[in-house]
């Protein structure tokens, strides 16, 4: 059978049974394996069982819980809550001061959890209605929020990020300082945007009345409120960057943060403490399975041969290198719509990895490119999870209408960034280069 017609059965097969509503993991690990056997017998099982064996001892994986830990204990512990109050007094006298202080608090806790959910749900069920009662615009409060809660996957550290680097190989700490630069762009074009289109509109999104704005001393006594947060991000990325430990130890630093933040708020519960590591374990169990597949994938896709084919077809596209690396963009971006970042992942990296390899492309700056259309994803209909979160913790006059249309504009405005990042990139190249020169 030719490797054109292979290729076709093979994501044919995948994209059918996804369709269908059987978990990722399991097609991707269940097809794989089928077509594995048919195209190389027996001896394809212990080629597979070697890479997961091998897969198994990588140091990294314990990265992976201890990340989930620490940020499912940091949306338990009240930490979100005292930002939101701090911000709430040193930017609600500014039109769209309550939603810049929100994508704020986003970027502040992207930098501790590392997932994208945490800001979301935390910050749909502190600021959104508090937004809503100062009389907001509902599409400009639960856009920022949806874009401001994707950055956990980019700011570091970042899950996403390491699952990335275990499938690619390439240095985690390096993609880490690389989000820190496109990071605080998406921040500042994202805030940009909310304060030019509040300027001309100043009724979607009205200043606080001077009589219920905090004094000075009031402001001052608020910011004690970051004073853990700042200790935690320290801790992470300083023990990583500062070279004083691997992304692994760091995690674990970053857990014993959380535990004296959630302690510090009175929040620490034999109660919390058990569904903390309920919650973990699921999620773990989910990641490696899925790992597994991952494995399995590119086992079967390589002795397929489909990557020379799919190397070939791009290689054929007009623009040349900028062509395929639009045409994998895109991609993405269309993905994004309708399966899950994880699964995106899994299918697409072992396709794309080559191609960005053979056309001399960064793979940390290609790796920050994934992430943020992965953030995308997130955000964009139908299938985006934060759009789901939010649903889940809105007031019932938010519908499922609103959120949708709520995120166009923000989609936008991250894409721009990821355009910048295209045409200037040591925007997230520089601080690789300045911690691990």
């Amino acid at each position: 059978m030719s490797v054109e017609l292979l290729t076709l059965l093979f994501f044919g097969s995948l994209f059918v049974f996804v369709l269908l509503g059987t978990p990722l993991a399991f097609v991707l690990g269940g097809v794989s394996v089928v077509f594995l056997y048919f195209e190389m017998g027996t001896i394809g099982f212990y080629l597979l069982s070697s890479k997961m064996w091998e897969a198994m001892h990588d140091p990294m994986l314990m990265a992976i819980p201890l990340f989930v830990y620490m940020a499912t204990l940091l949306e338990k512990s009240g930490v979100a809550g005292d930002l939101y109050d701090m911000m709430h007094q040193w930017w609600g006298g500014v039109r769209g001061g309550l939603a810049i202080g929100t994508v704020m608090i986003c970027v502040i806790f992207a930098a501790m959890s590392g997932i994208s959910g945490a800001a979301v749900v935390t910050m749909g069920t502190i600021a959104l209605p508090k937004m809503l009662e100062r009389g907001y615009d509902k599409k400009l409060a639960l856009g920022a929020i949806n874009a401001g809660g994707g950055w956990g996957i980019l700011i570091p550290p970042s899950i996403l990020m390491v699952l990335f680097s275990l499938l690619t190989e390439v240095s985690v700490g390096r993609l880490f300082a690389a989000g820190i630069g496109p990071g605080l762009l998406l921040f500042a074009l994202v805030s940009a945007y909310i304060l030019i289109r509040c300027f001309f509109q100043p009724h979607l999104a009205p200043a606080l009345p001077v009589s219920e704005r905090a004094d000075w001393g009031t402001k001052f006594r608020s910011l004690k409120a970051v004073i853990l947060p700042i200790l935690i991000v320290l801790s992470v990325l300083g023990a990583i960057f500062g070279g004083f430990a691997t992304p692994t130890e760091a995690a674990a630093i970053g857990v014993f943060g959380a535990l004296v933040a959630t302690t510090v708020n009175g929040r620490l519960s034999a109660k919390i403490m058990m569904e903390t590591a309920f919650s973990t374990l699921q999620l773990t169990a989910l990641i490696m399975w899925i790992l597994f597949a991952a494995h399995a994938f590119s086992t079967a896709y390589t002795a397929l041969g489909a990557q020379s084919l799919i190397e070939d077809l791009m290689s054929d596209l007009p623009g040349g290198r900028w062509g395929a690396l639009l045409m994998m963009l895109s991609t993405l971006f269309f993905l994004g719509m309708v399966l899950d970042p994880v699964g995106i992942m899994l299918i697409t990296l072992p396709v794309f990895l080559p191609i960005v390899q053979a056309n001399g492309f960064d793979p940390i700056w290609f790796g920050i490119l994934f992430i943020i259309m992965m953030e995308v994803g997130y955000m964009t209909p139908p299938f985006g999870f934060n759009l789901f979160y939010l649903r889940g913790v809105a007031p019932p006059g938010v519908t499922m209408g609103d959120i949708y249309a709520s995120v166009i504009p923000y989609v936008l405005v991250t894409l721009l960034g990821v355009a910048l990042i295209m045409i200037f990139p040591e925007i997230a190249l520089y601080a690789p280069r300045l911690f691990f020169s």
